[in-house]
């Protein structure tokens, strides 16, 4: 609870009148879009996800980065393509998530652009393994002005974390943590917030009690329960925990999976934000791991040409109509 308030308090004190007035005109028009059943855009998008890179040193298995299965190009976020864009949502931007695919602390500029995105007054935050959390870059996280730090850890032994995070050293990721936290006290520095996020799979849940106790004695700032995404859910998965408290997914009775929650014809993801990839291209949220769906490209169109643009709002308008059309919601939660 401290934490959400810590965090909160960091994210109001950014909020200007614009960006909250544009954040209540979105929320009115996707209200409108779903009575009239037609998508109806009023304002710009306050979130947004920037890929630094697709490399990753780890290989997880149901991520494409990991697998090193990607069907689009790959490579590495230029400084240059991302001062550009957050020239042009710094007015309504209020929340930017420095990660997409791969680990962003592979990008040699990565901090560099935290810091140019917190002197624009925007609320930064990203996704790491934590291998890359030694005395320097610990310091120069803490100088960037990033607001949180989101840590996946996906066990609390070596054999059970190296199951998920394939090629991973779980000790390094909580020398990591320890370090970072130690020197943000000493700094007296609140941020960034550490959360420490755990996929909960049928390899690892009985680790849970461990893990909480464990979370508790690092004192980091939130842990995050999270369910595990699976590509071939329909045919089950030794990833799939017992416990289906923890699972986006109900076996069907007839030795078949399906999702958990109904896939309703909605989706606030396409009128609050969007995501950028490495090489600026535009997709409509971050279960487009391989940009099937492109909107549009940066580095010959403006932000918000693309943002109201055709192919954009006809996306908008298939998922109100039908979203089980759309490949990439077909494996959805929201």
């Amino acid at each position: 609870m401290k934490n959400n308030l810590i965090t909160a308090f960091a994210f109001l004190h950014l909020l200007t009148i614009q960006k909250f007035l544009n954040y209540v005109m979105l929320a009115i028009s996707f209200q409108l879009s779903r009575i009239l059943g037609k998508p109806i855009l009023w304002g710009k998008p306050t979130t947004l996800s920037i890929e630094p890179t697709t490399s990753c040193n780890l290989r997880c298995p149901e991520c494409p980065s990991g697998l090193r299965a990607f069907s689009r190009p790959t490579g590495m976020l230029q400084e240059k393509l991302f001062t550009h864009t957050i020239d042009q949502v710094k007015g309504y931007l209020t929340w930017l998530h420095l990660y997409f695919q791969g680990e962003p602390f592979l990008n040699p500029r990565f901090l560099e652009m935290v810091s140019y995105a917190n002197s624009k007054s925007i609320f930064t935050s990203t996704s790491t393994n934590a291998h890359y959390l030694q005395e320097q870059q610990v310091q120069q996280v803490l100088q960037s002005g990033l607001k949180q730090l989101i840590v996946s850890m996906d066990g609390i032994t070596q054999e059970i974390y190296e199951k998920y995070r394939v090629g991973g050293n779980l000790e390094k990721v909580q020398e990591g943590i320890k370090l970072l936290l130690s020197e943000r006290n000493k700094s007296k520095n609140r941020f960034p917030r550490v959360v420490l996020q755990f996929l909960v799979t049928g390899q690892n849940e009985y680790q849970l009690p461990d893990l909480k106790r464990w979370a508790r004695e690092m004192q980091v700032d939130e842990l995050q329960l999270k369910t595990t995404q699976i590509y071939d859910f329909e045919n089950g998965s030794e990833l799939i925990p017992s416990d289906l408290g923890y699972s986006r997914y109900v076996p069907t009775g007839e030795g078949k999976w399906k999702l958990k929650k109904k896939l309703e014809n909605k989706c606030w993801r396409m009128w609050q934000g969007a995501v950028s990839t490495w090489d600026g291209k535009i997709v409509p949220c971050c279960f487009d791991k391989d940009a099937e769906y492109v909107m549009g490209e940066l580095k010959s169109q403006s932000f918000a040409a693309i943002w109201s643009s055709l192919p954009y709002q006809n996306f908008r308008k298939q998922l109100l109509s039908d979203r089980s059309q759309i490949e990439i919601c077909r494996n959805c939660t929201e």
